[in-house]
């Protein structure tokens, strides 16, 4: 190859790069879209935990939809009250308050109350026991006990205690939502602030076989739903239900008069820490 096919050659580069580098930075200056430096704040006014409690992939992406106004600070469950505060300043907009929500887990039935179908020994994952025969307990409704809710919390905010249950510190929970979606079977739900009644309990079975499986199972007796009333409380399938849209929020209600104390008060006297720890 000669010196003139070299000398060509990288003329020829040099020229094609200048020609598309032209034209990147034509295209730059044409298509570039300015971000609104309003996301960059409210981004940093966030707790930047990237929990997905708002459904969305992360804090930037809901910083970007609370700015378009697609949705509210109050949509973040983490946000304290002077976030939301200062984050409506930085939009100029009014302050929405939101009721804190926390996390409630309705199971009771840990290692003392539940009868054993025999000894689990495959992965120590409730998702994995799901589909290997459940677990060890003969109740198919209750907690597993392997600690993948306490294992999704990205705030500290849960712990197993000594019988095999898990337990939430309310004082810690944002309400994020990640335990409720690691619970395989559906027992951990979030309930505003002001609800205190709760059925802690899943179990869908015949009381007759509810008795034998948990000493603190619902067993349909339908005491409770008696006393609160029909447009307070149904039984579903063996099991009381609570209609929270119109009760729920009463730390009056006669507990002791369920057989199991499946039926506890949440929120007041009590809390759930100390309910756990004297199961």
């Amino acid at each position: 190859m000669d010196l003139s096919t070299i000398l060509i050659s990288i003329a020829s580069m040099g020229g094609l790069g200048m020609i598309f580098s032209a034209g990147l930075s034509i295209a730059n200056k044409k298509l570039h879209v300015e971000e609104d430096p309003r996301i960059a704040q409210v981004t940093d006014a966030l707790p930047g935990a990237n929990c997905g409690g708002c459904g969305l992939p992360g804090c930037a992406k809901f910083a970007e939809c609370v700015v378009s106004g697609e949705m509210s600070p109050s949509g973040c469950p983490v946000c304290s009250e002077e976030a939301i505060f200062e984050i409506s300043n930085i939009l100029g907009i009014q302050a929405e308050k939101s009721e804190r929500m926390i996390a409630r887990i309705f199971c009771q039935g840990g290692e003392a109350e539940t009868a054993k179908k025999g000894v689990y020994k495959g992965i120590e994952s409730c998702l994995a026991a799901t589909f290997a025969g459940g677990g060890d307990k003969l109740c198919s409704y209750g907690c597993i006990g392997f600690a993948d809710c306490v294992e999704s919390c990205p705030f500290d905010a849960m712990y197993m205690n000594d019988n095999g249950l898990p337990v939430v510190i309310d004082e810690k929970c944002t309400g994020c939502g990640n335990c409720v979606e690691a619970c395989p079977r559906d027992l951990i739900e979030l309930h505003p602030e002001s609800h205190r009644l709760f059925v802690l309990c899943k179990n869908h079975d015949s009381p007759k076989e509810s008795r034998k499986i948990c000493t603190r199972a619902c067993v349909g007796c339908g005491i409770c739903a008696r006393l609160a009333g029909e447009s307070n409380m149904v039984m579903d399938n063996n099991l009381a239900v609570i209609n929270y849209n119109v009760y729920g929020t009463d730390p009056d209600f006669p507990v002791e008069k369920c057989p199991t104390d499946g039926l506890v008060v949440l929120g007041v006297g009590k809390k759930k820490t100390e309910l756990a720890e004297s199961a």
